[in-house]
């Protein structure tokens, strides 16, 4: 294409379906979350190629423009691609345009959207530990009149407590954007995806240590149940300053 007519997300899937090195077409992003495009969304298009195959194609490798930005991978670099990493949401909640073996791009797909058991313990319970810390370093902040402090420490325990909430239902976090769309298409079994939402929006605005307290004690019997207890219990009498009084 010339600089006057810009490669364009139609063009390339039909350079790329017609390309035999090509295995797998996968759309991440706005463009791939119903309900979720604007005039500013771009098309964010994962090319996967077969391992080790020659293709002109690569020409176009970090290609990026304002409706238009490639990566293009072999099927190797496809199957790693954000495990772990911040990638991972991205495809895991990504929409399959083209794939040529027999159902294997899906499935790596699927299982980028599913945590392993052991990945999934492992994670929560350093997120688990995260979350308390800033939780209680809020409530500290706030007893002691610190104000900023203790909404600053709120902020950071509410990005905790959301990778621990998703982690223990073995599931990567999704970004801020799409949160609200993730829960009312997939919610958190025990929770209830409004009051959810509220509690967090409160306390990440105001820092209000009753919902953070309230959340805590919702948090503490869930991970208590998935076998996270030795983290709570860690944490000693300090655990009293982050329940209800």
């Amino acid at each position: 294409m010339t600089a006057q007519q810009p490669l364009t997300y139609d063009a390339l899937v039909e350079l790329a379906t017609a390309e035999p090195a090509v295995v797998g077409l996968v759309l991440k992003g706005s463009r791939a979350h119903d309900g979720m495009t604007t005039q500013h969304s771009d098309h964010d298009l994962y090319v996967v190629l077969a391992d080790d195959a020659t293709t002109d194609l690569t020409r176009l490798a970090g290609h990026r423009t304002a409706e238009l930005d490639l990566v293009i991978v072999s099927l190797t670099e496809f199957r790693a691609a954000g495990m772990p990493g911040f990638e991972r949401y991205a495809l895991a909640r990504a929409r399959i345009v083209l794939d040529r073996l027999d159902g294997d791009i899906a499935r790596i797909i699927a299982d980028k959207a599913r945590l392993g058991a052991d990945e999934a313990f492992q994670d929560a319970g350093g997120w688990l530990d995260a979350y308390a810390n800033s939780l209680y370093r809020s409530v500290k902040n706030h007893r002691d009149g610190q104000a900023l402090a203790a909404r600053l420490d709120a902020a950071d325990s509410i990005r905790f407590l959301l990778e621990l909430l998703f982690a223990l239902d073995r599931r990567p976090r999704p970004y801020n954007k799409y949160l609200e769309w993730e829960l009312a298409r997939h919610p958190l079994p025990g929770w209830d995806t409004d009051g959810l939402l509220r509690a967090v929006d409160r306390a990440s605005a105001t820092g209000d240590v009753s919902v953070q307290r309230y959340l805590f004690t919702r948090v503490e019997a869930a991970a208590r149940e998935a076998g996270h207890g030795e983290v709570l219990d860690a944490w000693g009498d300090d655990l009293a300053l982050m329940r209800p009084q």
